[in-house]
């Protein structure tokens, strides 16, 4: 008696995406062997110990073959040697070069250099997160940085291009590389209560307002550096809170705006100098770069702080910066509006974000 056969043989590379997160995690074959055990896989599958040994050691073999293309994500799509489904690839990559939100917070704005890498033994402790996982996110943030910081064009588009992330990843590590790039403060005691998305929100709108890119797409490196043209011509505000007639008249406009209107009225009367002045020495600090470091701080303390303790809703918040910012166009004795739109439209939407009430 004869009996026919059907054999097929086939070379795709398989990724288990629980194991990968393992890896990825930075955790011990040993240690990712007990962490599948007490997620009862050998229940369900029937497999035995030594089995699930044999295959967790065979997919870190793969992912640590796989580490040297994921350096280079088109690398990955071009190779030969791993037969992966294109939707496996970009899982692949993606996963490599997500973040932990508690890992970033601690390094951002810090410089992507081997000092800061010194660092991470406490930021592990600190976070929870493995050393092997922190060095990871460290490394990538570190070779993103190299790959586009001398190059024209779109951060994001660069990144995107070079490292084949999503638009929101890309996005994020466009926020990464610019507080890099600008070193601004964000791990002093009252900048704690922020995320990394509210910064990350705060990153965006810069880039887009306040870098050479916003005004010239053929300036090297224009999505990184700050235009230092428009924090110079900044000092030109000052006059807002120099000229007592053009403060006073400022009040006015927005008082007489908003009666009625603002819950918090009353406060907003009398602090209105202060917080106009805050505003405003803000824009003419930023011609050093301590005080482009500082900027978050500054907000913060200029005008988060002071409103907060008013117990200013949001809400009242968002309907005196719009006052404020539109109030302007209408001093007569004022001649910067485009540069005060291109500060205040940013710092708006910075301060809105950055107010949590």
């Amino acid at each position: 008696m004869t009996s026919e056969l059907d054999i097929f043989v086939g070379n795709t590379t398989l990724i288990d995406e629980d194991v990968y997160r393992l890896w990825l995690d930075g955790y011990s074959v040993s240690d990712a062997v007990a962490l599948r055990v007490r997620s009862g896989i050998l229940e369900q599958t029937g497999a035995t110990a030594a089995v699930l040994q044999s295959d967790t050691m065979d997919h870190y073999r793969t992912f640590h073959m796989l580490e040297r293309l994921l350096h280079a994500p088109p690398k990955l799509l071009h190779q030969l040697i791993f037969q992966i489904p294109p939707s496996r690839q970009a899982l692949l990559i993606e996963r490599y070069y997500a973040f932990d939100e508690a890992f970033v917070r601690e390094v951002l704005g810090k410089k992507l250099s081997k000092g800061t890498k010194k660092d991470l033994d406490d930021i592990s402790t600190k976070t929870g997160i493995t050393l092997k996982s922190c060095r990871r996110q460290f490394d990538n943030f570190k070779r993103v940085f190299k790959v586009v910081e001398e190059m024209r064009g779109s951060l994001v588009d660069n990144i995107q291009q070079h490292f084949l992330l999503s638009d929101r990843l890309a996005r994020d590590y466009a926020a990464i590389v610019f507080f890099a790039n600008n070193r601004f403060e964000t791990g002093k005691k009252k900048l704690q209560y922020l995320s990394f998305g509210d910064f990350a929100y705060c990153a965006e709108l810069m880039i887009q307002n306040w870098t050479l890119g916003a005004v010239d797409s053929q300036v090297d490196d224009m999505d990184m550096d700050l235009d230092k043209e428009f924090l110079q011509d900044l000092k030109e505000l000052k006059m807002l809170v120099a000229d007592k007639d053009l403060l006073d008249l400022h009040k006015s406009l927005v008082c007489t705006a908003l009666r009625g209107k603002l819950g918090v009225f009353s406060e907003m009367e009398a602090n209105f100098k202060n917080l106009s002045r805050g505003l405003v020495n803000v824009a003419a600090k930023l011609t050093h770069n301590k005080d482009v470091r500082d900027l978050f701080v500054d907000l913060v303390e200029k005008f988060v702080e002071p409103c907060r303790s008013d117990h200013w809703p949001l809400s009242d918040v968002r309907l005196f910066l719009n006052q404020y910012s539109a109030s302007v166009h209408s001093l007569d004795g004022f001649r910067h509006q485009a540069l005060w739109d291109r500060y205040m439209g940013t710092l708006r939407g910075c301060l809105l974000r950055l107010y949590h009430d």
